[in-house]
């Protein structure tokens, strides 16, 4: 292989590539990046078998020459060094070549790099996936959809399918659930998709999404999303991204979701969201994150945070009429400020159903972001 390119188009690609190698490769050709080049371009690719991305480099980008093939070819060259190296070129044009068993030259102004190469034929093969069931959603709605639910995902391993968002798609509406019973939350888009394209048992790694989001543009760039039994494509401009699906049943998490409540109350999400980040302050102390919730006759509510050590946080908030029953609850207040800061709404919905029942928190109009947190419970 020989070839001239930009070195803006390669480090662009290479850094969307890198998100799928492994720190710590179980096997030495997956610490690296596959380089293949032909008259079309160069496609560059790294796997991790739970994630495989494939960034494409066209020949001509926005009638400017991106790359110039002199002699197709392959390679695969270490990611750690081959993604800081390009990083650190001093010249736009870079100029590569590899010759006999695999090592490779780089050149760029003065700079001289030699690197040892591997096999590519050792390489993985990218997952196959069929197009029977193929989804089209805009990046930046997916990009919500996944920072509105993956926080919540599990991080114990003994419950492998927790540590993954939970897809369904059914007349169109797309939802997505991430629970470490604890809490839970959910996010549903209204598609427009066709309504024979569906499915309901798609689990991806909370991980995983988080290398998308990463990718994902935030614009309303359309991303094709293609389901398969064992993997899911997501498909964007020159990128492939490929995930694995978890295996397992997820659990059905519709009948632990209240809809109606014997007390609920409406609050200004910033103002909520203030307070309760101071009491977190003093909650975090003690280790437990733990903050009481109380409500007062005059339609406000009062939280309050202790530390032996340190003193005692009262907040007091004015609601916008609390109905139902009195109520006082203690909760996790990290899992309060996780919600807080995905919810997009100037005002919140509260609602309970007692001191050792679910909470249901979500924007005052709509459900399509909503999030459960169990209370603690606690002597007096």
């Amino acid at each position: 292989m020989k070839i001239t390119l930009l070195r803006s188009a390669l480090n662009e690609a290479v850094g969307q590539v890198s998100k799928a190698v492994s720190p710590r490769p179980p096997i030495p050709i997956l610490g690296g990046i596959k380089l293949e080049a032909d008259s079309s371009g160069m496609s560059l690719t790294a796997s991790d078998t739970d994630i495989s991305i494939r960034s494409f480099i066209p020949a001509v980008v926005d009638d400017q020459v991106a790359i110039n093939v002199e002699r197709a070819g392959s390679v695969v060259l270490q990611a750690k060094f081959f993604a800081e190296i390009v990083r650190k070129l001093p010249t736009e044009e870079i100029h590569l070549e590899v010759h006999d068993r695999f090592q490779t030259t780089i050149v760029s102004g003065a700079t001289e790099i030699q690197l040892v190469g591997f096999d590519p034929e050792e390489f993985p093969v990218l997952p196959s996936v069929r197009e029977d069931r193929v989804l089209s959603l805009p990046g930046s709605l997916l990009k919500d959809m996944i920072r509105q639910t993956s926080f919540a995902v599990s991080t114990n391993e003994s419950t492998p399918i927790l540590t993954g968002v939970h897809w369904q798609l059914q007349d169109g509406v797309l939802k997505a659930t991430a629970t470490d019973r604890h809490r839970l939350a959910c996010s549903v888009a209204r598609t427009g998709a066709d309504p024979s394209v569906q499915f309901s048992d798609v689990v991806i790694s909370g991980r995983t999404l988080n290398e998308l989001v990463k990718i994902l543009p935030d614009q309303d760039t359309m991303v094709d999303i293609v389901v398969d039994d064992s993997q899911v494509l997501f498909r964007l401009d020159n990128v492939l991204f490929f995930a694995r699906v978890l295996d397992g049943a997820y659990p059905d998490t519709s009948r632990i979701i209240p809809r109606t409540f014997k007390t609920e109350f409406i609050l200004p999400a910033a103002a909520f969201a203030d307070a309760i980040e101071r009491a977190y302050l003093l909650s975090r102390e003690e280790k437990t994150n733990i903050v009481r919730l109380s409500t007062l006759e005059d339609g406000r509510i009062e939280l309050n945070s202790s530390s032996s050590e340190i003193g005692r946080v009262t907040e007091t908030l004015q609601t916008s009429g609390i109905t139902g029953e009195p109520l006082r609850i203690s909760f996790n207040s990290k899992y309060f400020i996780d919600a807080l800061r995905v919810i997009e709404a100037e005002e919140i919905f509260l609602g309970f159903n007692g001191p050792m029942s679910p909470v249901v928190l979500r924007p005052r109009d709509s459900e399509d972001n909503l999030h459960l947190i169990l209370p603690y419970r606690t002597s007096g």
